[in-house]
């Protein structure tokens, strides 16, 4: 994870098996599997729907099994199987990054180089069902049936929770044991479920242990992912990362509160031996913070492939066309939808090949995120991007007037940079002890080093703490000093 260039590659927000965001797991015998983090593409555009589910399972395939609620039965021609390099691409361009910058030293006298240092050469950091219908023929029906890549697809339709999950145990599939209670809203809504296996035949063609994520379309009034059925079988918080596309702007959602992570705060230089803890850490503290009930927004950007700029700075290769088009971007293809007739309030935006690119980044669990999450296209275009600043002191002789009050500076900089360490990340500064030997400091003044800050800013930290209790104390003793001199009929 470690980089030492001008520009780091953020935090992977990705671990393996994933499809928790809309379906839950389904295992043969007494298999376990559990969702943890998951990936997904969604372009809307007018009631025009395309989902890329991103998937890591890392089990046997045969016990592999994914079922997901969706608004209409899907014809084959609306299931594909895609590359899944393009998460990898979407998330490395994506991720909230670390940026370099470097002081020059006050002392020399080279004006003529005022030129930038900060030169771009960012890179990306390393980074279910078949059998015969058995217990329940009378309430579940095959809707569809497809072979698309190396899957196997059915299209069911259930008139009770009990008896799909009747279809679903008496071939041969063991589901969480609350499956009814999470079922039945969708049943009641008419929604079908698409349920998904692995042909192992098709899977043996395939020169890739891996599974290949499946994209979907359908139209829809609703924009939204049903994440209830994914916290089934769920072993505590989930993260989810939703990168959204549409014609006209940012994606937000409409029944979660939009926040957008802490941004452009400048840190320790240490912080970039380990940015991935940084960042996790940041974003558990922020997500406690709020509630945990948000939308956290991570990057917003128009990524337009004529738009030259798509980032500030970029820390990978923006998406080419063809990744857009790969990831559901319809309209860049050459191609585009005519069957608009359903739609109601969203208007499509025929003709434009704009797109705009929206990272949303959700941590939920049943009591956080009782409703699955509902989204909607907004005019916001703004630019936004998670970023964090460290900054490498000057070198060189700082013997001069101007070098003395750049030293002093230099100092109060990084004693700030601790404390919003501290107030990022909600963790103790003694927390970072380890991680401020991890640099070389030789060449800087012994009084600006980390090492010889770090005491001030603890010392500092705990008068801010110990100060309001003794205010309290103060007040509390001069209310009973007060109390005492009346009573007495001193006053």
């Amino acid at each position: 994870m470690k980089k030492k260039l001008l520009i780091i590659g953020g935090f992977m927000a990705v671990s393996p098996l994933l499809f928790s965001f809309c379906g839950f797991y389904v295992s043969k015998a007494d298999g376990t599997l559990k969702n943890k983090t998951s990936q997904v593409i969604l372009v809307r555009d007018g009631n025009r729907n395309v989902i890329t589910m991103y998937n890591d399972f890392t089990g046997d395939t045969k016990d592999f099994a994914m079922v997901v609620p969706v608004p209409v039965v899907l014809r084959k021609a609306d299931i594909k199987v895609v590359d899944q390099s393009i998460f990898q691409k979407l998330n490395d361009y994506s991720a909230p990054r670390l940026v370099e910058y470097y002081d020059e030293n006050p002392c020399n006298d080279y004006k003529k180089y005022k030129e930038d240092m900060m030169m771009p050469s960012g890179t990306a950091m390393e980074k279910a069902l078949s059998g015969k219908v058995a217990g329940a023929r009378s309430s579940v029906k095959i809707e569809a049936q497809y072979i698309v890549g190396e899957y196997d697809i059915l299209i069911l339709s259930a008139r009770e929770s009990s008896g799909l999950k009747t279809w679903l145990l008496a071939n041969g599939y063991k589901i969480p044991a609350n499956a009814e209670e999470v079922l039945d809203p969708y049943i009641k809504s008419n929604l079908k479920f698409f349920v998904v296996k692995v042909n192992e035949k098709e899977k043996q063609k395939l020169n890739s242990n891996f599974l290949r994520p499946i994209q979907i379309s359908f139209n829809s009034p609703k924009f939204m992912l049903p994440i209830r059925l994914g916290m089934a079988n769920a072993d505590g918080d989930q993260d989810l990362i939703v990168y959204a596309f549409t014609r006209k702007g940012r994606v937000e959602s409409t029944n979660y509160r939009n926040v957008n992570i802490a941004s452009n705060n400048k840190i320790p230089l240490f912080v970039q031996k380990n940015f991935g803890a940084f960042y996790a850490n940041l974003f558990t503290n922020q997500w406690i913070k709020e509630d945990k009930s948000v939308a956290f927004l991570e990057y917003s950007w128009n990524v337009t492939p004529v738009n030259p700029m798509k980032c500030d700075p970029c820390v990978g290769n923006p998406p080419t066309e063809q990744d857009l088009v790969q990831g559901g971007v319809w309209w860049l293809g050459n191609k585009d939808w005519t069957d608009y007739s359903d739609v109601d309030n969203e208007e499509p935006d025929n003709g434009s090949t704009n797109v705009h690119f929206t990272r949303l980044h959700f941590r939920y669990n049943r009591e956080s995120f009782p409703q699955d999450l509902m989204f909607q296209v907004t005019p916001n275009t703004e630019n936004y991007q998670a970023r964090y600043i460290i900054t490498h002191p000057a070198s060189g002789d700082l013997n001069c007037d101007a070098g003395k009050k750049y030293l002093h500076d230099l100092k109060q900089r990084r004693k700030k940079e601790l404390m919003e360490l501290t107030f990022l990340t909600g963790t103790n500064i003694n927390n970072w002890q380890d991680d401020v030997t991890t640099i070389n400091e030789s060449e800087i003044d012994a009084t600006a080093r980390y090492t010889a800050l770090m005491p001030q800013v603890k010392a500092d930290i705990e008068n801010n703490e110990t100060a309001p209790a003794g205010i309290i104390l103060l007040g509390a003793a001069m209310l009973g000093a007060a109390g005492l001199m009346r009573w007495k009929g001193i006053i």
